[in-house]
């Protein structure tokens, strides 16, 4: 019987669970390289214990996805696969904070270069004209996957090459459901894929309206200052992202300025086949300094955070692109000058600035730029008790000081 395999994955939508956060070092700086972890090799080790703090306080779970989708597993999961699988996966201690129970990241160290192109429902490649030559013929998007099993000769657990996959055997599948481990979801890889011909047309249609938006996003983008290809941020899957991809861009800006942005609040609907402006949005925070490791520096935290709340709350993205609105989010692992003694730290949603448009044209419509700027708590709360006026008067403030929109960690106050 031809053995079976599945694509392992968090399930995200079960209410009331926890959600991980970034991997910090003993030093509680967020971890070098955290894609280590997602390689499909070894991890070098790490000085001192991994600690990952919870982002969003719920249900603990066995199996959870920390930041850049590491996979995070209870003990007793561990230990299924260090049964069964125990020359596949790295086994890597942390500590989860609040937790006395003893986590793990799972870590796993095979590489097999199995997708089968014509089994699966759609797949995309990049193109020379994205912009990234690094990338040219290796996976853009992978919808309806299928595994060439011929390929993945005694592996039980592994990732597959060039599209970021984690896949388990039928034997792991079933041990893990008998112990009854939360957080998990199963998705055959083996299977032939159900997938009539008119749902792969549809697939490819999806796929190429997506490509298009990025085009015209990244024309828009270069018009702010220079696109930095060095610096890829890997897109998570999922979430409340209207093509259920979050993505990020790194502009380099004038007088050594950085600006993130996010890149597909945006895209299409994924749900429709008409093309559309998603959200109509997308969110700029710019630092007057040049980042060099974005992965490890604050701005990427806090627009992700802010992002969050944006693709989530209807009342905030229609509120974000009519005006001024004021935002809290965690401030975990956030400099301490930005962190209200409640743990906060505050933003304020479209400041407009000289140096930046309020919108930017694509073929099928006008997407609001709406600017992401760091308050300090006096002026959170200064916001909170003063309301829409305060918000406003904030703004006077910020353009009077040659601020703007620009977000600093270190800045006298304006209130």
């Amino acid at each position: 019987m031809p053995k079976r395999f599945f694509e392992l994955t968090a399930n995200v939508d079960l209410p009331g669970c926890w959600e991980l956060g970034s991997l910090l070092d003993s030093q509680r700086q967020r971890l070098e390289d955290p894609w280590r972890f997602t390689a499909g090799r070894s991890a070098s080790a790490t000085q001192g214990r991994i600690t990952i703090p919870v982002e969003r306080s719920g249900n603990p779970l066995d199996f959870s996805r920390a930041a850049f989708g590491t996979p995070v597993v209870h003990s007793r999961v561990a230990a299924i696969f260090t049964e069964l699988a125990p020359q596949d996966v790295q086994l890597v201690p942390v500590d989860v904070e609040g937790q006395r129970e003893e986590y793990f990241i799972l870590n796993a160290t095979r590489l097999v270069k199995c997708i089968d192109d014509q089994a699966s429902e759609e797949v995309s490649f990049w193109r020379p004209e994205d912009g990234l030559p690094e990338k040219v013929g290796t996976y853009f998007s992978v919808s309806g996957m299928r595994i060439d099993t011929s390929r993945v000769g005694d592996a039980q657990v592994f990732r597959t090459w060039g599209w970021d996959a984690l896949i388990v055997s039928e034997d792991i599948k079933s041990a893990l459901e008998r112990l009854g481990a939360t957080g998990m979801m199963f998705k055959e890889v083996t299977e032939p894929s159900p997938a009539s011909q008119e749902a792969r047309e549809l697939n490819r249609t999806l796929v190429e309206q997506r490509q298009q938006m990025d085009a015209f996003r990244d024309v828009a983008w270069s018009t702010l200052g220079t696109l930095d290809e060095d610096i890829i941020i890997p897109i998570a899957v999922g979430g409340s992202w209207p093509a259920l991809r979050q993505r990020w861009r790194v502009i380099r800006r004038e007088a050594g300025r950085t600006m993130l942005v996010t890149h597909g609040l945006s895209d299409s609907f994924i749900e429709r086949l008409e093309p559309s402006l998603g959200f109509g949005l997308e969110l700029a925070l710019e630092v007057d300094e040049s980042v060099t490791d974005v992965s490890k520096s604050w701005p990427l935290p806090l627009l992700e955070r802010v992002a969050h709340e944006v693709a989530e709350h209807e009342h905030v993205r229609e509120g974000a692109k009519a005006g001024l609105l004021s935002l809290e989010v965690s401030g975990k692992g956030l400099p301490e000058s930005l962190v209200t003694g409640e743990g906060r730290v505050g933003v304020l949603l479209g400041m407009e600035s000289r140096s930046l448009p309020k919108q930017f044209s694509v073929p099928h419509g006008e997407v609001r730029l709406v600017t992401v700027k760091a308050l300090l708590p006096s002026e959170l709360a200064y916001v909170k008790a003063h309301g829409a006026e305060g918000g406003a008067e904030l703004a006077r403030r910020f353009t009077e000081s040659g601020e703007e929109h620009l977000s600093r960690a270190s800045r006298p106050p304006v209130v």
